[in-house]
């Protein structure tokens, strides 16, 4: 196979020698070699762009605090709304799940919105629909007047969860990607890990005065919101799409250290903008895509629709709102002990979350999901046993905590922050934003369904007998990753997009690998 060079395209032809191959193989491998030595000596020379990226990437999530601490809050105040409100076991449900639902609206509407207004101005409007909603749930004196703020909380995150890993993957230099676009899971983790000890700092109120505290109390992380408008720019690909090539140009000059390489990714844009050849995508056109896809974007989509659906139906948002009702049916009594157990829980997902930002870029995406998913297959089995066969005693209630905080572990360390890494990368530009809220649709929709029938399917076939169902599901899980996910780490947007134009193309992209290394030591 020999190789034609043309600016910065390469055509492959094919060679009558195998020698001749292995010299091409050989030459790409020290290109490739110069290319990561000079990328270490960028780095090495100005540690400002990372920091300032990694600043983004920060502010960029912090709308991902709101949906986390709403989870976690959620889980503790509905026992006192409950008691407060005189609320029904259906209306629980409904209060609980509904959120879920309702963010697909959200996230349906973020892709438009934010193709029309900009990444960064989105992500300004998710926080303003939360926090008027959070508001509204905070001095609901009904369950209507609850369900109305509970609506629109929906919808601001359904805007929130879709347009964080956008932003950051748009904005993030290739060789950090994996580990800041995971910065929203952070943030969702830590948001849990807050509504959990408002739950716990606050029981102790009047019961018609604490869960409005808890709910209120999310209401301040909009302050520091408005303050990272002013210090995060806009996403260098969205200023492409809209013609401001020079603005695109001013922020990728602030995320890479080398002229050259602001002029090669600003190319890689454009080309993928379309722009380059005059091609301009409308709302339809782009829709038209998504609902008659080619064969290359049936594949993204059900990569990433498929992983976003199985990060939910293995049960992780039931586990962190019906933490208490798990904790109950494994034999804790009492609600101070209750919303203590959930704490630990809360803690264990957030410092499990901080592991997988250091391993995503180093040791690859899908061998994080495959230790995800396997780990959470084993925790659930057991978790199931031990609600079924050893509950009420103290051995079951100790048993019972640790497996579920090792469940949230294994789900932090790879389905959670992973699947929302893949779902903003592996779109290609002119769909990425619309796409990627259809993912985000798929995990919401998925997490109501769950969060709405968990109550009503634990009476049915018992607490144990929900959890042997998510077992089953995580099962499933692991046989997907396998077949349907390929490995995206050190690869820019552009290039992850060409993986997915022929079938099995990672696959034999690692076997090519293989073939390289041993020609290197060969050589």
């Amino acid at each position: 196979m020999g190789v034609q060079e043309n600016g910065n395209n390469m055509k492959y032809e094919r060679m009558g020698s195998d020698a001749a191959e292995d010299e091409i193989v050989l030459t790409n491998i020290l290109r490739h070699k110069k290319t990561a030595e000079e990328g270490v000596i960028v780095n090495n020379i100005n540690s400002n762009t990372r920091k300032y990226v990694f600043a983004c990437a920060i502010l960029a999530s912090l709308n991902s605090v709101l949906l986390g601490y709403d989870v976690g809050v959620m889980s503790g105040a509905i026992i006192f709304i409950q008691e407060d409100l005189k609320i029904s076991e259906v209306q629980e449900e409904v209060l609980v799940g509904i959120l879920s639902i309702v963010s697909l609206l959200g996230s349906l509407a973020g892709g438009r919105t934010s193709d029309a207004i900009g990444r960064k101005w989105t992500i300004a409007l998710a926080a303003v629909v939360f926090q008027s909603g959070a508001a509204i749930m905070s001095l609901a004196p009904s369950f209507q007047i609850l369900m109305i703020g509970r609506l629109l909380a929906g919808i601001g995150i359904g805007f929130g969860v879709m347009i964080a890993p956008v932003y950051i993957a748009e904005i993030s230099p290739s060789i950090t990607r994996g580990s800041l676009t995971s910065f929203p899971e952070i943030f969702v983790n830590l948001g849990i890990l807050l509504g959990y000890i408002s739950n716990y700092a606050f029981s102790g109120f009047p019961v018609h005065v604490n869960w409005r505290i808890m709910l209120g109390v999310g209401i301040l992380p909009s302050v520091f919101i408005g303050f990272a408008l002013f210090i995060i720019p806009e996403s260098p690909r969205w200023l492409v799409m809209q013609n401001r090539v020079q603005e695109a140009r001013s922020v990728l000059s602030k995320t890479y250290d080398s002229e050259r390489e602001v002029e090669d990714r600003l190319a890689e844009i454009q080309a993928a903008a379309g722009i380059a050849n005059a091609e301009k995508y409308e709302a339809k056109a782009v829709w038209h895509e998504i609902l008659n896809p080619t064969p290359a974007v049936r594949r993204m989509l059900i990569t990433g629709c498929g992983i976003q659906c199985f990060q939910q139906v293995t049960g992780i948002d039931a586990t962190v709102y019906y933490s208490p009702t798990i904790f109950k049916d494994a034999g804790i009594k009492g609600n101070t002990e209750l919303l203590a157990a959930t704490v630990a829980v809360g803690f264990t997902k957030t410092m499990f979350i901080l592991i997988a930002i250091f391993l995503i870029d180093k040791l690859g995406r899908k061998p994080l999901l495959f230790i995800s998913t396997i780990g959470m297959t084993f925790c659930l089995f057991c978790l199931s046993f031990t609600l079924t066969f050893l509950g009420d005693g103290q051995g079951g209630i100790v048993l019972a905590i640790l497996l579920v905080c090792a469940n949230v572990a294994f789900f932090s360390v790879g389905m959670g922050p992973v699947c929302w890494v893949l779902s903003s990368e592996i779109f290609p530009l002119r769909l990425r934003a619309q796409a990627s809220g259809l993912g985000a649709v798929a995990s919401r929709v998925s997490s109501g369904l769950v969060c709405m029938s968990f109550l009503s399917v634990s009476r049915a076939i018992t607490v144990g007998g929900t959890f042997f169902v998510f077992f089953m599901a995580s099962v499933l899980s692991v046989a997907f990753v396998h077949k349907c996910v390929p490995e995206t780490k050190g690869k820019s947007l552009e290039q992850i997009e060409m993986l997915f134009q022929n079938e099995g193309e990672w696959r034999r992209g690692e076997v090519e690998m293989r073939d390289a290394e041993r020609l290197v030591h060969k050589q």
